[in-house]
């Protein structure tokens, strides 16, 4: 599951990367096109996700651990 997360998480920074490239091709134009302006918050509110997901990830082993270390130690 983190190793899917983790390839998901770089290819929606590529998707980020293209749609913030596109709004800024369409900032020289005349007439600038809505959606293209905000086609980024997408790929950048699932980034946060991911990328929250990944930071919290090795908190989250770390205190399993422990809690298993508590246990066998109260249980032992």
């Amino acid at each position: 599951m983190s190793k899917l997360i983790r390839q998901t998480h770089r290819w929606l920074s590529v998707a980020f990367t293209l749609t913030v490239i596109a709004n800024f091709v369409t900032l020289g134009m005349k007439k600038q096109i809505d959606w293209v302006t905000y086609s980024p918050l997408l790929p950048l509110a699932l980034l946060w996700l991911s990328g929250t997901y990944l930071f919290v990830l090795p908190y989250a082993a770390r205190w399993r651990r422990a809690g298993r270390a508590g246990m066998t130690e109260v249980g032992g």
